[in-house]
């Protein structure tokens, strides 16, 4: 593992095509809203959202003149249902919009949203953003490879996500990693390099501290940690293979030198074969989907051509897998991709 990769461009915004909006409708993710990512841009004023050291969020808080703010909440509770309960109109009455927060930091420029159910004051967030191309391919293959199902939905150009609950990498590094026992630092160290291995095989991108989280789950008599992505906007767009390598950016240097420490070379390896064999079952029982899938992200425009060319190349000299050579389209590469790994799990990826 090496330490560090420049920062890159602010990657733009990609449209859902038709024949992924056809994608989208074949397996449940598209429905009706009566307010769109556009509408909530229409806020009348902002505070800036702390944490509680007092520092920026990079969050700030929206309000809404009073005569609209009713409409805008009756349409969010209404959104939250269709998330969470396929639509059920009951619970409408229990719901209430707690706060709306806007973050025009990276790419997806998010509104998250804090629903409360009156009735035990326990809430929810969800997000609504620009329904980008990259994302949703991104969390397609994310309910596809890993074990987590991804629950979104978007209408025209507007994505719903639900809240992945965790905390933050970069927040985990600072706060909470020291604090872990041996035998947690090593777990953590072993999801580490799952983790850097399904990013790499999926071509998900710009995995820093902060685009995925920590999970810890008390199991018995100890904790069990995953790593989770959050972030899909670098799905399959950048050109450098390091860029698809968690390894290499420095907001990851702690665990990766925890990575180091605690491993040797075979047992890193022992890891990486390790998800392989299970990214080839899953890719296996989500055969259709993954194919459909792929068939629309072969025809789609999602990254410079420039990033086509020298992906595909460096992936050639990482693997020596001529397909790569031939390939046209991020599609294209990733098809290969995961090709290659169904055919040589067993092999160096």
């Amino acid at each position: 593992m090496k330490k560090d990769i420049k920062k890159q461009l602010k990657k733009p915004s990609y449209p859902v095509s038709k024949h992924l909006e056809k994608y989208l409708d074949k397996y449940k993710r598209t429905t009706k809203i009566s307010i769109l990512y556009e509408d909530l841009l229409r806020f009348s004023g902002y505070i800036s959202v702390e944490d509680k050291n007092g520092n920026d969020t990079l969050w700030l808080r929206v309000y809404y003149p009073e005569h609209e703010y009713k409409e805008i909440e009756a349409s969010l509770t209404k959104i939250y249902t269709l998330l969470h309960s396929d639509g059920d109109v009951e619970t409408l009455q229990h719901l209430t919009v707690d706060s709306i927060d806007f973050c025009s930091f990276g790419n997806s420029q998010p509104f998250r949203i804090k629903v409360r159910n009156k009735l035990n004051d326990i809430y929810t967030n969800f997000y609504i953003k620009r329904a980008d191309a990259s994302r949703i391919y991104g969390l397609e293959l994310e309910e596809m490879l890993s074990p987590y199902s991804m629950n979104y939905l978007v209408h025209q150009d507007t994505l719903i996500e639900e809240h992945i609950m965790g905390i933050p990498g970069d927040v985990f590094i600072n706060e909470h990693l020291e604090q872990c026992n041996a035998l947690e630092q090593a777990q953590i160290a072993k999801e580490y390099v799952k983790f850097n291995e399904r990013c790499l095989i999926g071509l998900l991108g710009d995995m820093r501290a902060y685009n995925y989280v920590i999970i810890p789950t008390h199991d018995f008599d100890h904790v069990v940690y995953r790593i989770r992505p959050i972030d899909f906007d670098q799905q399959c767009y950048e050109g450098s293979l390091k860029f698809y390598l968690p390894q290499f950016f420095k907001e990851n240097n702690k665990i990766v030198q925890l990575v180091l420490g605690k491993f040797k070379d075979t047992t890193i390896e022992q890891y990486r074969k390790e998800i392989r064999s299970v990214l080839v079952r899953r890719v296996l029982s989500n055969k259709e989907r993954l194919e459909d899938l792929l068939e629309v992200m072969k025809n789609d425009h999602i990254a410079p051509r420039e990033h086509v060319e020298q992906l595909k190349l460096e992936l050639y000299d990482y693997v020596h897998e001529k397909g790569f050579k031939y390939c046209e389209s991020m599609g294209d590469i990733l098809d290969t991709a995961i090709a290659f790994t169904v055919k040589n799990y067993r092999s160096v990826f």
